[in-house]
């Protein structure tokens, strides 16, 4: 023992620094060493030269070896007995041929010998060359009187050392030769644990310093050798620890010579062998805990080479083992076999027992009387001759296929044998197995058989278990299964998930927490929708009811487990879930198919409900981080897959499953109104077309064999109904049962619906069926149709008699009363008593009735043969790892993710799960935004508005202005809240950063947005970016005054408490809130830091840029939260925006209506959207353009702020949808002319920039607006306005400049009427003129004064007359238009020039007089007026040559020529007599004068320039007439006096003299009329119209009359003597009267001019002299 231990104590090499791995070994096999069965694979692997690793001589180190060991062997022999010849190495020649030929048996087992150390016995064969015997006989144990000279294990070393003594090069030393005395000594159960151990160390020594190697001769047999030796090997026992340690370096050895590419040459059956040694080591549990997880890690580093194997195998050669796999399962007992020993004191194989289970007698470990018996060495060599010849082929599929399954066996949660421990090992190494090479059994169909049935068995029921540590481990093999080989356990995934989802979705409701929402975490499923209700019993005697405990035992439906159980499936399902694809594989291959549950909407219903912190008082604290780590790795996985191009949405294969997912939710709504009606249930399925003929049996029958969700009892009760009897048979017809006993085809019928309880409805049913079996199967066992139907029957009794709990276990039915029963009834026979006992046995041994009713372990083994069954037509799973299935998966399951985002997010305290939330909350929202799924993005904008606690609108009354420096901070409610909630901050930022570029996804959510948009517009935190302004051309709106303004910078010295006590205590006692404290001031700028980060400008540009078929939605939504009109919010302001407040003082209390600027704020973003093209406009201007006309009419009731910018908004939109019938202009024009004084007042400046706007229009919109009566309404109660009245004069001037020219018939007058109404109001120009006066006549020096032009508004004034003349050019064209009569045409478009020029001659402006004269003057004599007057003058008759007189027409004419009149009696005429009103002149004085005399001339020029016309309309005498009334009032006027009064009042210190400037006005009028007077007289003379009495008859005549002097021949004398008495007296008249008149205000005059001693009449003209007169006027 001391050398066992001193020898193990040596530094070994260990395997995995001396060798390579499978995969990466490139040393190549000897050309001589080849088999010809090695594949081609390793044939062509070649690797350089291994060199040797060691620095003394190899055959020294050998021979050092062989010394060692020998002399173990003789320190541990008999005293006194030794053999120089075994010391000195000879040996026999009869051990030569042992060495040649040396092999193993075919059979042999490591055993220690009288102790039960665990041991490998070989049954039945003898050991090789009988080593024991030999032992025995020469004396190895140092038996007294034996000799040990020839001692076969002393001399196979001596031998060694003879061969090697000539060796030159170690590597080409037969490698069988080398080991054969080693192997000696290790299969020798003579030899001590020390002895052997020493044999081990040397062969592993060779191996790790390359002393043998691949190209070593004979390599492949030396390697079968020693694997035959070790697997094989025999020791006496000793004391436990070195016996294991012997074990253990076994275990070292195997494991190298499988790691090192000589391990490529063993055989199958070698490597078998090898690992079933390894796993009854792992098994034994009488051996110590180190050696058996020693064990257990060599198994799982060799099993990673073998299995790494499977890279090197291809199909073809998985091909040509399938033979070699099937002998192997057919003849085991020779072949490749695995059958470790788990039990006993040995590592016995249970299949070298007997069958009564008793070891055999070669098996039994015992002394043997004939160890000291020779044994024939002829068999022996005859043995090793054989064995030399045979060289297996490397090892492949076999022993891989028949490893596994040995694995796989060990986790039987049946066999008793297998212990806990067992299979928790095994479950170990099958984890590192499918880590290993898992895909590649999925791709070796006889592996994969392995992985689909037998351990997916084993592990599906393995989860079940209550210990933790096997539930672990099958649960962690599960997850590594499905990892690596779910592309072909497709049912079985679903088999397993199912399972999970059962057991771990809670049943309970989500508790309400206080401060949080329920409507935030809607969407929560309360249970799964795979678990099925359980089912519904008959109330039949057959019916067998399970206990809902028993169910869950059978995992048939979920129930309780523990918690740490719960954490250990939920870590599991976040491993899968964690799989990129993995959740997109489940929603495609099971929610996408109509028979398959939907295990992905199951998966995130269950990982967002155990999410919730409620989940841990039924599981662990860890459970609700897990899931929300798998739930977030889900997203994030679709997250990532965003970077991948879309695919197409009309995709071939997208639109199937998407309409299998319809018809998916069709059927499932189907079959749960068949089960409630069966024919509700039918009509709905065939008014869907998933029934395509409802009236068709065969289309009823397959649909409801095809699919599992129509409930069985429900089915069954509606075959079995006489109405349903065709659909029966139908049913029936879809059955194959040829082949089959009739018990077994009625299980199979009864496996998919339960029989009724009437015996009526069963007979029906079993008549059926006996049909469909007979007519279908050729049975020579039963008669014919009767006999099937009875004994049907029978069956069926037989079946509930043995399972009926109540009847009695003794008083069941046994085979003999279910044979006696059916005597005589196979057409008057028996039956064949063999077929009755099968069927008595299959019924007795497995209830035929539904699965998910069994009691006991038969419901999993036969649901798991339905289950393998239906995997052939299944079809393998899909592997998706695309994006293209994301949107539609992640619209099937958002609701939930969303719902738990959010209640973890209210939760949350800790910044890592804020870190997560906050991201899983932008990838679900890109997710959306992405896919278009507008519910899912609004559910997170809602939700994220709600805990931003925006929302909520918070009073800001209490608005106190901080200012700072050049900072202003708004400190209000909201501000302040908001600062202190870093949750609310954080949803806040994230919101906006979802928003920024995705506001086109948004749908029903835009009423939160908006809601928060608004609160923080009215809290001073947001504006409208500087970019939108153009939009609508206004200032920012402004916002309700602060309560307090506070100037932080004027109290820079003022601190301390007693500061911050005097700042509340005047406070208190103003009755105004408290000034904020620090802490608010902090909070506020927090919220300010916070929502500047936001980037709300982005959001709100984006919102602007919507597309237009989104606009409308939104422009609705935005004005519906417009305060109701009847709302106190709204009640008018009459007055202006308050003054600004005070620093360091309050706003003044305002009485009166509230200012409303979110009302103004949501205006504007409407108007703002609708008018950013003509395509918004289309789509919402209607809307808008409806409120704002209702606003509008109701003006008066608007705060002014408002007023103004609702008129803005809607002249705006009038402008730019103009082209829509939904906008009228006069509508709109006469809602704002019906503003009282004081609103259009304050409207003003809105109305007048959207009118000036609309002129610049485009032709038609201005052309209607100028049109329009309200429009000049406006204008004219505008046209004062202090702010707007030069902004309404120029719209005047557009008016009437434009070209083309809008001012038409119709608005004319309305121009004329705006533009005096400027000129007159240009009146206040008169006082400076008069203040100037004034100094003058004091004598003050005569400053230098303001031009007229500076003046706005008198040049206004000047303006207007300009504007008013440039309109008598339009005048002819609307006299020629016009359809009114000659004198009401010159009244409607010359009347209202004359009359506002009149009207501007008086006005006290002496510009605006003196404009207005020169423009009145240049009407009169235009050549328009003139044109007019010739046209309007023309007689219908003219008179005869000598006028005698007229034609019978000429009465009527002359009435028709008097409105032309109208220039003398309502123009000049009044306008004169105005002047010489002393009400008017005293206003003026000075100026006034100068206006008369201007008025005087205009009249005399006017006069004489219509001479001949009122000459020849026979009016000259009256207007005469007036013209010299006029001039002798204003020759009387007594101007002369009043001059004379200024001058002596100007003159008092100037002795007199003439006054300066304007007064010298005065004395032009007694000079200018007599001048004018002398004219026209003299005119009137020349021309004849004035002639004295004593002359003859006048000789003027009309314009004309030559023409006609011949029509006048047949006039009688009577006539012409009468025409020219009545001529005379109207000359005499006109004479008379201006003489008289003449000399009664000049005289003297009219005597200069016509002299006394001048009597004699001048000569008449011959023709009229109007020109003569004309020039010399």
């Amino acid at each position: 023992m001391n050398d066992a231990v001193s020898i193990s104590a040596i530094p070994q090499v260990p395997f995995e620094t001396a060798t390579s791995s499978v995969s990466s070994q490139n040393e190549r096999v000897p050309p001589r060493l080849r088999s010809p069965h090695s594949p081609p694979r390793y044939e062509e692997m070649s690797t350089p030269t291994t060199t040797i690793s060691i620095t003394v001589n190899p055959v020294t180190l050998i021979t050092t070896e062989c010394v060692t060991i020998t002399s173990a062997m003789r320190k541990h022999g008999r005293p006194g007995q030794s053999s120089v010849s075994a010391i000195l190495g000879g040996g026999s020649r009869r051990t030569q041929g042992v060495v040649e030929h040396a092999r193993p048996s075919s059979r042999s087992r490591l055993s220690v010998e009288q102790k039960r150390i665990p041991s490998i016995a070989d049954p039945g064969v003898t050991s090789l060359n009988g080593d024991h015997t030999l032992a025995g006989r020469w004396g190895l144990r140092g038996q007294r009187g034996k000799s040990q000279q020839d001692n076969p294990l002393m001399s196979a070393f001596a031998q060694l050392r003879s061969d090697l003594a000539g060796c030159k090069d170690i590597q080409s030393f037969d490698a069988p030769a080398l080991l054969h005395p080693f192997l000696q000594v290790i299969r020798s159960s003579s030899t001590s644990a020390a002895i052997t151990s020493l044999a081990v160390i040397a062969i592993t020594k060779f191996f790790a310093y390359n002393l043998i190697t691949l190209e070593s001769p004979r390599i492949a047999l030396a390697m079968q050798l020693l694997s035959a030796a070790i697997t094989h090997c025999r020791f006496e026992a000793s004391d436990s620890s070195a016996d294991e340690i012997v074990l253990l370096r076994i275990l070292k050895l195997m494991e190298g010579m499988l790691s090192r590419p000589e391990g490529h040459v063993l055989g199958d059956e070698n490597v078998c062998e090898m690992m079933e040694t390894g796993l009854s080591m792992c098994c034994q549990s009488r051996l110590s805990e180190v050696l058996r997880r020693s064990a257990e890690i060599a198994m799982i580093s060799m099993c990673q080479v073998i299995f790494g194997r499977l890279k090197a195998i291809d199909g073809e050669s998985e091909a040509l083992d399938q033979d070699k796999i099937a002998s192997v399962l057919v003849a085991s007992s020779d072949g490749v076999k695995m059958d470790p020993s788990v039990n006993g004191d040995s590592v016995v194989s249970p299949r070298n027992t007997r069958s009564d289970g008793n070891v055999s007698d070669d098996e039994t470990p015992k002394k043997r009387a004939d160890d000291d018996q020779p044994e024939p060495e002829a068999a022996a060599s005859a043995q090793d001759a054989d064995f030399a010849m045979i060289v297996a082929k490397p090892y492949s599929l076999p022993s891989i296929r028949e490893l596994f399954r040995a694995l796989i066996d060990l986790l039987d949660p049946h066999n008793r044998q297998h212990t806990d421990t067992m299979r928790i090992m095994a479950l170990r190494i099958i984890d590192v197995v499918l880590e290993v090479a898992g895909r590649l059994i999925a791709k070796h169909s006889s592996l994969s058989q392995l992985a689909q049935d037998d351990l997916c068995r084993h592990l599906f029921q393995l989860v079940r278990s209550e210990n933790i540590l096997l539930l672990n481990g099958s649960l962690r093999v599960a997850g590594t299964l499905l990892q690596t080989c779910r592309e072909v356990l497709k049912l079985q995934q679903e088999l397993f998930l199912s399972y999970l989802v059962a057991c771990l979705h809670p049943r309970v409701d989500i508790p309400q927490e206080p401060g949080i929402d329920p409507a935030l975490y809607e969407g929560i499923p309360q249970a799964p929708k795979l678990v099925k209700p359980p089912p519904s019993q008959a109330s039949s005697g057959r019916s067998t009811p399970v206990p809902v405990k028993d169910r869950q035992k059978l995992g048939l439906e979920g129930g309780s487990r523990r918690p740490d159980a719960r954490e250990s499936m939920i870590e599991s399902i976040g491993a899968l879930v964690r799989m990129p694809s993995f959740m997109a594989e489940l929603f495609v291959n099971y929610d996408c198919e109509v028979d398959r549950a939907d295990l992905c909407e199951d998966m995130v219903g269950l990982l967002s409900r155990n999410a919730f912190p409620d989940s841990a008082t039924w599981s662990t604290t860890n459970v609700p981080p897990l899931c929300l780590d798998a739930l977030l790795g889900f997203v994030q996985s679709m997250a990532e897959r965003l970077e991948q191009p879309a695919p197409p949405r009309d995709r071939p294969d997208l639109v199937r499953l998407r309409k299998q997912r319809e018809r998916k939710k069709i059927i499932i709504l189907g079959a749960m109104k068949f089960n409630e009606n069966p024919k509700a249930g039918i009509a709905y399925l065939a008014s869907n077309s998933i029934i395509k003929d409802p009236d068709d049996p065969l289309q009823l029958a397959q649909f409801f064999k095809g699919t599992a969700r129509v409930s069985k009892r429900v089915l069954g009760d509606f075959l079995s109904k006489k109405s349903s009897e065709h659909i029966l048979k139908a049913y029936m017809s879809l059955f194959d049962f040829k082949g089959k006993r009739i018990d077994e085809a009625l299980r199979m019928l009864l496996g998919l619906f339960r029989l009724p309880g009437e015996s009526q409805l069963i007979e029906r049913i079993v008549m059926v069926f006996t049909e469909q079996y007979c007519s279908s199967t050729e049975s020579s066992v039963v008669a014919d149709k009767d006999a099937a139907f009875i004994l049907t029957y029978g069956i069926i009794m037989l079946n509930t008699d043995l399972y009926n709990p109540n009847v009695k276990k003794q008083s069941r039915m046994s085979y003999l009363d279910f044979a006696k029963n059916l005597r005589g009834v196979n057409a008057g026979k028996d039956f064949d008593p063999q077929y009755l006992q099968d069927i008595y046995d299959s019924i007795k041994h497995s209830e035929i009735i539904l699965p998910d009713e069994h009691d006991n372990k038969h419901a999993f083994d036969y649901a798991w043969k339905e289950l393998l069954m239906k995997a052939g037509s299944v079809g393998d799973l899909a592997i998706c790892d695309t994006n293209a299935y994301d949107a539609d998966m992640l619209a099937a399951t958002w609701k939930p993710i969303v719902a738990t985002l959010c209640y973890v997010f209210m939760q949350a305290s800790d910044d890592a799960v804020y870190s997560r939330v906050v991201n899983g909350f932008d990838q679900c929202a890109q997710l959306a935004a992405r896919y278009g799924l507008s519910e899912a993005f609004d559910r997170i904008v809602h939700s994220l508005c709600t805990i931003s606690t925006l929302t909520t609108e918070k009073t800001t009354a209490l608005n106190t202005e901080v200012q700072v420096g050049k900072k202003t901070v708004m400190v209000s409610e909201l501000a302040v809240h908001f600062g202190r909630d870093f949750r609310a901050q954080l949803a806040t930022v994230l919101l906006f950063r979802i928003l920024h570029g995705n506001e086109g996804v948004l749908r029903d959510s835009w009423i939160h947005l908006i809601k928060v948009l608004v609160n923080l517009f009215v809290n001073l935190l947001i504006q409208f970016p500087p970019e939108t302004m153009p939009l609508i051309d206004l200032p920012p709106i402004p916002l309700q005054p602060p309560s307090q303004v506070i100037d932080r910078d004027g109290r820079m010295n003022d601190s301390g408490i007693l500061s911050a006590f005097t700042s509340y205590l005047s406070s208190y006692a103003a009755g105004d809130p408290p000034e904020p404290t620090d802490e608010e001031l902090e909070n506020t700028l927090c919220t300010v830091d916070c929502i500047k980060a936001c980037e709300t400008d982005g959001v709100l540009l984006d919102i602007l840029a919507l597309p237009a078929e989104l606009v409308s939605p939104l422009v609705n939504l935005i004005l519906s939260q417009l305060p109701d009109e009847s709302s106190p919010i709204v009640i008018v302001k009459p007055d202006r925006p308050p003054p600004p407040s005070q620093p360091n003082g309050h706003a003044p209390i305002q009485t009166g209506p509230v200012y409303n600027p979110g009302m103004v704020f949501l205006l504007e973003l409407a108007t703002k959207i609708v008018l950013r093209d003509q395509s918004t406009v289309s789509a919402a201007g209607e809307s808008l353009s409806a409120c704002l006309q209702t606003l509008a009419r109701d003006a008066a009731n608007l705060h002014p702020l408002a007023a103004v910018r609702v008129v803005h908004y809607l002249l705006r939109l009038l402008q730019a949808s103009y082209e829509h019938d939904f906008m009228r202009t006069p509508v709109v024009l006469h809602a704002i002319s019906s503003f009282d004084d004081g609103t259009i007042e304050r409207t003003a400046v809105s109305v007048v920039p959207g009118l000036s706007q609309i002129v610049s229009s485009p032709e038609p919109l201005k052309n209607e607006l100028a049109n329009s009566p309200d429009f000049w309404s406006i204008l004219q109660r505008l046209h004062r306005h202090k702010d707007e009245s030069q902004n309404v004069f120029d719209i005047l001037s557009k008016t009437v400049k434009a070209d083309p020219p809008i001012i038409a018939a119709d608005n004319y007058e309305s121009a004329v009427s705006l533009a005096n109404d400027f000129a007159t109001a240009a009146s206040v120009g008169a006082a400076q003129a008069q203040r100037r006066d004034a100094g003058s006549r004091r004598g003050r020096p005569q400053q230098k004064q303001t031009k007229p032009q500076d003046n706005a508004i008198i040049i206004r004034g000047t303006e207007a007359i300009s504007l008013i003349y440039q309109l008598t050019s339009r005048i002819p064209e609307f006299i020629s238009k016009s359809h009114l009569e000659r004198n009401e045409a010159w009244a409607t478009y010359w009347s209202p020039i004359f009359r506002s020029l009149s009207t501007q001659c008086v006005n006290l402006c002496r510009e605006i007089r003196h404009q207005a004269l020169s423009y009145l003057q240049r009407c009169l004599l235009s050549p328009e007026l003139i044109s007019y007057s010739s046209s309007s003058s023309i007689p219908s008759t003219t008179t005869t040559t000598d006028g005698d007189r007229e034609e019978p027409g000429h009465q009527q004419d002359q009435q028709e020529d008097t409105e032309w009149l109208a220039i003398f009696t309502e123009v000049l005429f009044p306008l004169i007599r105005r002047l010489l009103k002393p009400e008017i002149y005293t206003l003026d004085p000075a100026g006034m004068s100068e206006t008369r005399t201007q008025a005087a001339t205009l009249l005399c020029k006017v006069y004489l320039y219509y001479l001949v016309r009122l000459a020849e309309g026979g009016k000259m005498l009256d207007v005469w007439l007036g013209v010299l009334e006029v001039l002798d009032r204003l020759m009387n006027s007594g101007q002369q006096q009043a001059r004379d009064q200024m001058r002596a009042g100007a003159g008092g210190g100037s002795g007199g003299g003439k006054v300066r400037g304007e007064y010298d006005y005065g004395g032009l009028l007694e000079e200018q009329i007599p001048e004018s007077l002398k004219n026209i007289l003299l005119v009137m003379a020349d021309a004849g119209y004035l002639v004295p009495p004593a002359s003859s008859p006048p000789k003027a005549k009309a314009v004309g009359m030559g023409e006609g002097e011949g029509e006048n021949e047949n006039e009688n004398e009577s006539g012409k003597q009468e025409r020219q008495a009545d001529e005379g007296e109207g000359s005499e008249k006109i004479w008379e009267e201006t003489s008289r008149r003449v000399e009664r205000f000049l005289p003297g005059l009219f005597a200069e001019l016509f002299p006394e001693q001048q009597q004699q009449l001048p000569q008449q003209p011959a023709q009229k002299t109007q020109p003569q007169g004309e020039k010399r006027a």
